[in-house]
């Protein structure tokens, strides 16, 4: 384990003056979800205890409300006072958390051409809501209305920086970071104040010059644009006044000779002063990484039977790894999915990794199970192909170094680990990806769910598999319980389109469930789900003569920036032999059309589930004004 650096943080002393107060603790022993994890500290462990594995049969639907059109739902689910908030790239909405009743919803319009359609979720602290967008702004709502109370520019979309990961808010100041480490970012870590927005401090994930670890960068140019995103969301130790941030792969993906040297602090656990920004110390998974390794998903920091303070990480490099916060050694180093041999390096002719790119742990980590003193977590199960390529630069665009292609079929696992000694309790293979968030309950019961759209419900002692339910879209975001009145509540993201749809897709919603529920299930629409009337499918078209292929136009730019750009990326140019900027060479308008309803996998097949006729005839008219080249 590394030796703590010596760094400061230039803006540091702005925040050295303000005192870390209490906690923002759970109220009302569960009545609440009021971060990402529950707990600031990542536990994501709920006290209730309504739901057991003697009832958990009579677990039902309440209602859903389905809160955009067809594009990625990752977002973490927050409920504060009654009202659940969640995020899509640019829907932000509230919802009451006992009837799905629409509160308030809010469309972002993207102030930048490159727009990344993701977004992890929001943070809610005093009154305010918190959310980062796919074009590097932070915005900060007012909870009761949605009027927007202070946007700030905090990346530059132009350069590939955008702040899809979560937000953290605790104490008066929100952290967030910078992602975009595919198209060459230099990633980074910054403080506001809530109330104004202004930034208090700032760290670079990947240092340059005279900052600490500037010399794992061998060739110091690549460090410029070195990657090293930060994605997901963060832990924060309130009484320590730590932060832990969990930090994205390098940039170029797969060219690591590129950028030879341990090029820190990317795939790594970077700890630091939650008042200064000042570096603590960190763990780097993989040094001069080639295949995708990030870490995303937030760290869980707890103490042991023993009085040892850990820090534990689940990783794409498919292990949950456990550090001792005091003396950094590793305590144990456990895999939760297929891990085969290593390479050395990519190669022109392509050689296997398991797991890695889409693989391994994803934004959502392990959760403390304290009444069973485990670890758990859910991982995808994929391997790549990997074939090393040309790498060029090119500002804003995406390039990896190589290709990647999947082999193989593609599951998942939900595995719980002892969380002093990191042996396997148990553990359950799912039928597609787990990515979505694991919920343990002093109930007895562990709630979880998978990219085939199954809601799965296991004892938490024995791993028994006590409900599966098929809820008709997959689950990639939040699972949150929470307790209003007499009833304990279950609510979860539910449908996602995204690079991760490995099964099934559905409409972004959010589904709540309770015991004996009554007999009629309520569904809702958000008008956040319709497109605007001068832009959603089938619009009437206006303003006189072009004014019907304008409004197609407009409508498939957005078809384009909710779901296709994910994989596209915001040019077309992101899959390096799929090249959308040169498809007049390989298709026309025919059978362009013809290919965007029957594709071949992994494109995911959206006709006519999730698009129809006008809808696909819109994206063609897109891509051939602004995209074909």
């Amino acid at each position: 384990m590394k030796v703590p650096l010596l760094g400061t943080s230039a803006a540091g002393a702005l925040l050295g003056l303000l005192a870390m107060g209490p906690a923002h603790a759970q109220v009302g022993g569960g009545t609440e979800w009021p971060s990402y994890n529950n707990h600031l500290d990542g536990e994501r462990f709920s006290p209730l205890k309504q739901i057991t594995p003697d009832n958990v049969a009579k677990l039902g639907e309440v209602c859903r409300i389905q809160v955009d059109g067809p594009t990625s739902f990752h977002s973490d689910l927050v409920q504060v006072n009654g009202v659940i908030y969640a995020a899509t790239g640019r829907e932000t909405v509230a919802i009451d958390a006992t009837t799905c009743r629409l509160r308030w919803h809010h469309t972002w319009t993207p102030q930048d051409e490159h727009f990344s359609p993701s977004s992890r979720g929001v943070a809610v602290m005093d009154g305010r809501v918190f959310r980062g967008t796919g074009d590097g702004r932070l915005l900060a709502f007012d909870a009761i209305t949605g009027r927007i109370l202070w946007t700030d520019v905090i990346g530059l979309p132009r350069l590939g920086e955008n702040a899809v990961a979560a937000p953290l808010a605790a104490n008066g100041v929100v952290y967030m970071g910078i992602a975009g480490s595919e198209l060459g970012v230099r990633g980074r870590v910054m403080a506001f104040d809530a109330a104004t927005g202004r930034e208090l401090w700032r760290f670079n994930t990947v240092p340059m010059g005279n900052e600490p670890g500037a010399s794992t960068w061998k060739r110091p140019e690549s460090a410029k644009t070195g990657g090293g995103g930060v994605w997901g969301a963060m832990s924060l130790d309130v009484s320590a006044g730590e932060l832990f941030v969990s930090v994205g792969n390098p940039w170029p993906d797969i060219d690591k000779g590129y950028r030879p040297g341990d090029n820190l602090y990317t795939d790594s656990l970077v700890v630091l002063d939650a008042h200064t920004g000042a570096l603590k110390w960190w763990h780097q998974l993989a040094p001069n990484d080639w295949m995708d390794l990030d870490l995303v998903a937030p760290a869980v920091v707890y103490r042991d039977a023993k009085v040892r303070d850990i820090v534990a990480i689940g990783g794409k490099d498919g292990f949950v790894t456990a550090l001792d916060r005091d003396s950094h050694e590793v305590l144990f180093h456990t895999a939760v999915t297929t891990v085969g041999p290593t390479p050395a390096a990519a190669t022109p002719a392509g050689v296997n990794s398991c797991p890695g790119y889409a693989g391994g742990v994803e934004w959502n980590g392990p959760a403390l199970d304290t009444a069973n003193n485990t670890l758990v977590v859910g991982a995808v199960d994929a391997c790549f192909k990997v074939t090393l390529g040309k790498t060029q630069y090119s500002p804003g665009d995406a390039s990896f170094g190589g290709t990647v292609a999947p082999y193989g079929p593609t599951t998942g696992w939900i595995t719980s680990v002892d969380a002093q000694t990191g042996a396997v309790r148990w553990k359950y293979h799912a039928e597609k990806p787990v990515v979505a968030g694991i919920t343990p309950t002093a109930g007895g019961v562990t709630f979880a769910g998978d990219l085939a759209g199954n809601l799965l419900v296991f004892n938490s002692k024995s791993g028994e598999l006590l409900r599966k339910v098929q809820t008709g879209g997959s689950l990639a975001g939040g699972m949150i319980t929470y307790q209003i009145g007499d009833r304990q509540y279950l609510a979860f993201a539910d449908g996602n389109v995204s690079r991760n749809a490995f099964g099934a897709l559905g409409l972004p919603s959010i589904v709540i469930m309770t015991l004996n529920p009554p007999l009629h299930a309520m569904s809702l629409v958000s008008p956040g789900a319709l497109m605007p009337a001068d832009e959603g499918p089938g619009a009437t078209p206006t303003g006189g003569p072009g004014g019907a292929a304008a409004a197609g136009i407009t409508s498939g730019q957005r078809f384009y920036q909710q779901i296709c750009s994910a994989c596209h990326g915001s040019d077309g140019n992101m899959i390096a032999d799929h090249k959308l900027s040169t498809l007049k060479g390989r298709m026309n308008h025919a059978t362009t059309v013809a290919f965007i309803k029957n594709p071949k996998a992994p494109m995911p097949k959206m006709y006519p589930q999730l698009l129809k006729d006008r809808d696909v005839a819109d994206i063609v008219a897109y891509l051939e004004q602004d995209i074909v080249k």
